[in-house]
């Protein structure tokens, strides 16, 4: 067993993935059917040894607090503390990642270890960090970060970092509009993956210097790093790329994705049911944990006499019922029902979700316990997409906010709580103000909470005899 003390930043608004953050924090959107994304992380440590995990909550943090308490804290065999933002410093909530750990640095006092990890909780890979941690120590570096590259046209949204032959960090932009590539490989760019393993007495120091000076952002990013490359420190970057997780075969390429917008977040989703998945789910050595849930298997029936249920290239998650329906290149949630002679193909539809019978859908993503009524149509002609839902990517996929219904013609209906929590956030109110006559909002007997899925309708609306 480890005895680095593990901090996990996930107090993330998310504000790009709304609607789906309009109700919860980033780290606790779900993920792949029967994950959140904080899974990804807290399992990456559990498999690596370590057990003194502290998560650092703020923004919407009751559905990932519920998680977390629910189901690591008493029964994943770590010792994990949720920390809510407390304002022990002032009246004031989280102002950076850096100003984040200022304010929980107490739970650090009883630690003998020399190093502490602050690791992002809103990112989806697989990492070995006590490899991380061997290289640090080998290196006796006062920050070590870990590094991944990527195109050079992504990269401006992350910390661009460069080196030099030993891998030291000698620069660090934090998300530049211009970023520095990597000598001779012009096409691409070193990135912080915002993941650091720390000399304790070093992000002590850090940490009460950002919040004392003038001018910072109270960001590690923006100041603790290139504070530390400016004074000279021992500053190291760590390849991800040399990460080997075991039971991964040996040509396995690594898997980092930041889904930090709507088509990222689809995309990652679309790379775990796809033929040969870049994120591998099955590596029994290397599980990634999650809730437990008591659903019965998911079925896949006919329907009367019509034919049989037709499934390619998608994954149906536990307690689902696919009857005489069409799923091509679909990541189906637990507790969810797919109708006879519905169609839906390249969708992504969280837990609870419903599709009734004869619909024809595509290029979709529905969050939690969203109904498409009978012969409702979706994702088949963009313009009409465009005049009739509120929320559609960049890529023109179709987003349902929680609990809403798709009726096959005329305004759809959102759920009333979730239609507050939408008109309480600024981007997502003003795209439904857009929308002031072609969105409805249920009365309060609807509540986005209530599962459209087998579990409360043994066939639902519109199934045919």
């Amino acid at each position: 067993m480890k005895d680095m003390p593990v901090l996990i930043l996930a107090g993330g608004k998310g504000s790009r993935l709304g609607p789906l953050t309009a109700h919860r924090a980033k780290p606790g959107v779900p993920f792949a059917g029967r994950y959140r994304i904080i899974d990804f992380v807290l399992s990456n440590f559990l498999n690596s040894g370590y057990r003194q995990i502290y998560v650092l909550t703020q923004y919407m943090a009751h559905s990932l607090i519920r998680h977390l308490t629910r189901n690591w804290s008493t029964s994943s065999g770590m010792y994990l503390e949720v920390a809510p933002a407390q304002m022990r410093k002032g009246s004031f909530w989280y102002r950076g990642t850096a100003d984040a750990i200022h304010q929980n640095l107490n739970l650090l006092t009883e630690s003998e270890a020399p190093n502490v990890a602050v690791f992002g909780g809103d990112h989806i890979y697989k990492f070995d960090a006590s490899l991380m941690e061997d290289y640090h120590l080998q290196l006796g570096a006062d920050l070590t970060v870990a590094a991944f590259p990527v195109p050079k046209e992504e990269a401006s949204a992350f910390g661009v970092i460069q080196v030099d032959e030993n891998w030291r960090i000698t620069g660090f932009q934090e998300k530049p509009a211009d970023p520095t590539p990597i000598p001779g490989q012009p096409d691409m760019c070193l990135v912080s993956m915002g993941n650091y393993i720390f000399r304790k007495h070093v992000l002590e120091r850090e940490a009460n210097w950002v919040v004392q000076s003038e001018g910072t952002s109270y960001d590690f990013g923006r100041d603790v790093v290139p504070h530390l490359v400016e004074q000279g420190a021992s500053v190291y970057a760590y390849d991800f790329a040399q990460n080997k997780i075991p039971g991964e075969p040996e040509d396995a390429r690594p898997y980092w994705r930041d889904v930090g917008t709507i088509d990222s977040y689809f995309q990652a989703n679309m790379d775990v049911r796809s033929r040969l998945p870049a994120l591998n789910l099955y590596n029994h050595q290397w599980r990634i944990r999650t809730a437990q849930r008591h659903y019965p298997p998911a079925r896949f029936v006919r329907h009367g006499n019509l034919g049989h249920a037709e499934v390619v290239d998608s994954l149906v998650c536990e307690g689902s019922i696919v009857s005489s329906a069409v799923l091509h290149r679909v990541l189906l949630g637990y507790d969810c029902f797919v109708h006879a002679e519905s169609v839906t193909t390249d969708a992504l539809l969280l837990s609870g979700c419903n599709v009734g019978a004869g619909a024809v859908v595509s290029n979709l993503l529905c969050d939690k316990n969203c109904s498409i009524q009978p012969e409702a149509v979706i994702g088949q002609d963009p313009e009409a997409d465009a005049q009739r839902f509120p929320f559609i990517s960049e890529s023109g996929i179709v987003v349902l906010p929680k609990g809403t219904n798709v009726p096959a013609e005329g305004p759809i209906e959102i759920a009333h709580d979730m239609g507050q929590a939408l008109l309480g956030d600024p981007l997502t109110a003003a795209r439904l103000k857009e929308f002031e006559d072609r969105v409805v909002f249920t009365e309060t007997d609807r509540h986005s909470h209530i599962s459209s899925g087998p579990r409360y309708r043994r066939y639902g609306p519109g199934a045919r005899p």
